[in-house]
């Protein structure tokens, strides 16, 4: 079976096997395999790949590899025994480090997936199974753990490492190639605040790309997340980390910011005036919403244009769809530039 690899001269595999690794890529079903003088290196997911390597993430010694994304008859592992091999079907679920994230209504079905994940060859050491739709104030869900011990996780992403607790803080995995985009922009010595920071997917990438961050949540277990990712990251000396609504902070920041990340998508526009005060006198806001797909990016712009003019001349840098949210529905990200 042809398999999305990328496909690299063997000397330079190892190096770029790490950086894939790094992004949690790698398809460990398959082996990687050398074949005419090539490497072949299986993946999960081109774009992932794709932006895992581009620029000074495929350098070595100054030099950049040179490799390409291919499709290959990538040999399955031989010792490896996969949950489909068990079941007899393919289930669907996601990986965040260790943990399988089940989304399954029928609890008995649950139950068979867990098991055959936890018999299977997989890295996987707990299954959870969604048991609630994201709520309140901090947008956080029940979860049924079918195996292993407790909602705790670690997660490698582009390099970072993120403890968190899924039962008490909000993340997503699918967000990830959005948020290295993002980060692929900050440069050394930016300011940088993130307004729902949650447990640091943006901030902690951003600090160590040299940026001074603030990070501000409502969850107070959000932010100990937070300063614990910063230290483990090797950061905390660019984050600042603050409990409290963002209203209440961003007169203390006013005029501060050259960057700003609002990814709040059901209710930014309630946050915009506390946006504004904080932006500096040039300023690039990263603005996520849901809209309908007619329309997805108008509201937006519409309602930040009546927040920041004529204090602030608006332009709309890049409208992006970051993925499908629900039926008709759009989940989108502007990047919008306040000049003073």
């Amino acid at each position: 079976m042809d398999v999305p690899c990328v496909r690299v001269a063997p000397k330079h595999g190892e190096a770029v096997r790490s950086r894939l690794a790094d992004a949690d890529v790698v398809a460990d079903e398959f082996d990687i395999t050398v074949e005419e003088r090539w490497l072949y290196i299986p993946i999960r997911d081109v774009e992932e790949a794709t932006d895992a390597l581009e620029g000074s993430a495929a350098e070595t010694e100054g030099k950049v590899i040179a490799y390409d994304v291919v499709d290959y008859a990538a040999p399955p592992r031989k010792t490896q025994t996969m949950p489909a091999d068990i079941l007899g079907w393919e289930p669907s679920y996601e990986r965040l480090g260790e943990t399988a994230l089940l989304e399954e209504d029928d609890d008995e079905r649950a139950r068979e997936i867990a098991r055959a994940i936890a018999d299977s060859d997989l890295p996987l050491e707990t299954v959870l199974n969604k048991a609630s739709k994201i709520k309140g104030e901090t947008r956080v869900r029940d979860w049924d753990v079918l195996a292993g011990e407790g909602t705790t996780v670690v997660h490698r992403e582009y390099g970072c490492t993120f403890e968190l607790d899924l039962a008490e803080v909000y993340f997503s995995p699918r967000l990830a190639t959005e948020r290295h985009r993002v980060a692929q922009q900050v440069t050394t010595g930016e300011r940088a605040f993130d307004m729902f920071a949650g447990v640091g997917p943006f901030v902690i990438p951003f600090a160590k790309r040299g940026a001074e961050c603030v990070g501000v949540d409502v969850n107070e277990t959000a932010i100990e997340y937070l300063r614990i990712n910063a230290e483990r990251n090797g950061v905390e000396d660019r984050v600042t980390a603050i409990c409290a609504d963002v209203r209440s902070v961003a007169p203390e920041y006013g005029n501060w910011a050259d960057r700003i990340v609002m990814n709040l998508p059901h209710s930014a526009d309630e946050f915009l005036e506390s946006a504004v005060t904080i932006a500096g006198d040039d300023c690039l806001v990263h603005y996520y919403d849901i809209q309908h797909e007619d329309d997805p990016f108008g509201p937006g712009e519409r309602t930040i244009r009546e927040a920041a003019e004529p204090a602030y001349e608006v332009s709309v840098e890049t409208r992006r769809v970051v993925r499908s949210y629900a039926p008709h529905e759009l989940n989108v990200c502007l990047d919008v530039r306040l000049e003073r």
